[in-house]
This record gives structure tokens, sequence and C-alpha cells, in this order.
């Protein structure tokens, strides 16, 4: 049984992942902040495109020997129980992270915790409504028999986009954005890989949502928040213009007025 990181090393492997890379690079590059997280898979630079500052590279026990020409982790962790306070970060990104969780539920509220409000995570996972995720159920039918190889990595539990969807709404995540891709049927070699090159032109078009691999953008959001901007934007309030008192002396009113023109009038004799 192949590990994820065995696998991303086969030709449909590398394919995946060059299209994962390009549409995380798209992705992470028009969002700001001050700290980005990636979570596991090494052999993929997720936040090479994105210009925080701050940026880690964490990763389990199981993936500190696992991918050795991969990037350099930055910490050893738990992704059941990250290191960082509540609100810190803004912006986490998961290749894979939550199939081979051993946790995939704990994980994401982890990532919910640490994200801070309005804070992005970019999620990559198998689809498994889809061509290899047909052949990937049918391997393990054979595999009852005592017969067949699984095509996709067999640890984890592949996470289908619905299923995904409804757990980041539970935790108050707003999916900003979701693509679909690798339309190519499951086959094992680069030749032939190359012969369905047509179907990734077809796919989004004829069937969009049985792509291969989906990758999602999420935002957190915070309900009865208001953002507050800085204090020198802040619009000023027109002075006050002083108005003079009416002088009651010389603007009597037309009744008390006429009343005194009839007493001088009956004084008069008139």
């Amino acid at each position: 049984m192949q590990s994820l990181h065995e696998w991303f090393q086969t030709p449909p492997g590398r394919y995946l992942m060059a299209w994962e890379q390009a549409r995380i690079d798209a992705a992470v590059a028009d969002i700001f902040g001050y700290h980005s997280l990636q979570l596991g898979l090494p052999e993929l630079d997720g936040l090479r495109r994105n210009r925080m500052p701050h940026q880690w590279l964490a990763v389990d026990s199981t993936e500190v020997q696992a991918a050795p020409g991969g990037l350099r982790a930055a910490l050893v962790t738990d992704f059941a129980a990250l290191p960082f306070p509540e609100a810190s970060l803004d912006l986490v990104v998961l290749p894979h992270t939550l199939e081979v969780s051993h946790d995939p539920h704990t994980t994401l509220r982890e990532v919910a915790r640490v994200l801070v409000p309005e804070g992005r995570v970019v999620i990559c996972c198998f689809n498994p409504t889809s061509l290899w995720g047909a052949r990937q159920r049918r391997e393990h039918l054979y595999q009852r028999f005592g017969c067949g190889q699984l095509y996709l990595p067999g640890a984890g539990d592949f996470l289908g986009y619905l299923r995904l969807r409804d757990w980041l709404r539970l935790l108050s995540f707003e999916v900003e954005e979701a693509d679909f891709g690798c339309y190519r049927p499951a086959v094992d070699t680069d030749t032939w890989l190359r012969r369905f090159e047509w179907m990734d032109r077809a796919g989004p078009r004829w069937w969009p949502i049985f792509g291969a691999a989906y990758c999602l953008v999420a935002v957190k959001r915070v309900r009865g928040m208001r953002l507050l901007g800085p204090a020198w934007k802040t619009a000023r309030r027109p002075a006050g213009v002083p108005v003079p008192a009416v002088n009651r002396q010389h603007h009597q009113p037309a009744k008390a007025a006429g009343q005194a023109s009839a007493s001088r009038f009956e004084s008069e004799g008139f």
C-alpha cells in the first residue's frame, strides 16, 4: 500500500500535483495578512506565491522522514492540537491534510480556532465522485477477494465536496470559490495521460464536478462582528455654526402689536 508521499512520485501523482500547485498559487496570491501556515505535504509549496512576511510549514511525526526531498519543516506538531494562539493566523493551507489526518473534524476545528476573523483556508482533496474514485472503489472490492492494487493512496478517508462544505458551514466558514480539475482517466503511465489530455479541456464544460480532485477557498465569518477601520479614516463631523438669538423686543408678534394699537386709540378718544 503506497503512502501519500510515495504516490505523488508516480505519473498520476505528478500530474495531480502540477494542477494543485497552479491552483493554490492562484488562490493565495491575493490573500493578505501577516501570518500563514501550511499543514503537511512538504512536496508542495503552497505559500510560495503568497506575500505574507511570516510563513511556516508544519508536519506531523509521520512526515518527518517521509519526504526528504520536500520543503524544510519549521515545526513538528499534531494537527489536532496546533501550537498557535487563538485568532493568530491569516491563512492556512491544507493540501490533502484532512484526508490523512486521524481526526479530520478536530483538525478542522483547530484551523477555525487559530484563524483570525475573515481569515482564509485553502483545502485540496481527492474527489470520490470521479473516474479515479470509481477505480479506487473497484480495487477495494477486488482486494476482498485477495487481488487488486489500489490506484490512490490507501491511507485516510476521501472527503466529498458536499460533505466538506457541510463541515465548513458548521464551523462558520463560507466557501468563496471551488474548482475541480484533473479529468483524465485513471491510467498509470505518462504516455496514456498525454493521450487523454483533451479531457482536461472538455471536462470543465461537460462534466465539471467529476474531476479527480478539487480545491476550495473558505473564509471564516464571525456573526455579530463589526470591523473598525483606523482612527485616521473616521469621518470628521462638521463644526456647529452659532446662530444669533432673536431680539423679542423688536420683533413682537402681530397679535400683540394689534392689541397695543387698539388700546392707544381708545385712550385718545377715537
